[in-house]
């Protein structure tokens, strides 16, 4: 039993030298394995280092960039604003143009119309029947109505009727 005994403790201890040495080749490749593993973990930190430096340059490059569109943008609207006061004002200096000329067109129709209020009945006839229909009209509107008829009996009948029309739908 001795004999036993014996060669028990010593597959026993030979076991024990076997798994001692699986052991120790487990520990190395644990160790190569994490070197490995710290190499792969100083390249990612590089790696993120990198990202993160080209990620604030990508923003400033976006902020100058937002920063230039927004002047830009100002510009624009100071321009447009400036183009609508410029465009009000030429509207306003037109109006007043327009009610400039009318005054002035009245003006010459009053003169006129005083001229052929002072002149003879046959004298205006005359005159009127030569000028373009819608012109003499124009002028027989300024005068007064007892004018407009002495005249009128004094013209060619067919221009008379003429005008009259066109005085009618004055």
């Amino acid at each position: 039993m001795k004999i036993i005994l014996l060669t028990l403790l010593v597959l026993s201890s030979l076991m024990a030298l076997q798994t001692s040495d699986r052991l120790f080749d487990c520990t190395e490749i644990f160790k190569e394995r994490k070197s490995e593993l710290l190499v792969e973990l100083e390249r990612i930190d590089e790696q993120k280092q990198a990202l993160n430096a080209l990620k604030l340059a990508t923003e400033e490059l976006l902020k100058k960039k937002q920063s230039r569109l927004e002047q830009k943008e100002d510009l624009i609207e100071s321009k447009l604003l400036e183009i609508t006061q410029k465009e009000e004002n030429t509207q306003n200096i037109l109006k007043k143009n327009e009610l400039i000329l009318e005054k002035v067109k009245k003006i010459k129709m009053d003169k006129i119309a005083q001229t052929f209020a002072k002149m003879k009945a046959s004298a205006a006839a005359n005159i009127l029947s030569d000028m373009d229909a819608q012109k003499a009209a124009d002028i027989l509107t300024s005068l007064k109505p007892k004018t407009v008829g002495q005249i009128l009996t004094k013209m060619d009948a067919k221009k008379a009727s003429k005008l009259t029309l066109i005085l009618s739908n004055f």
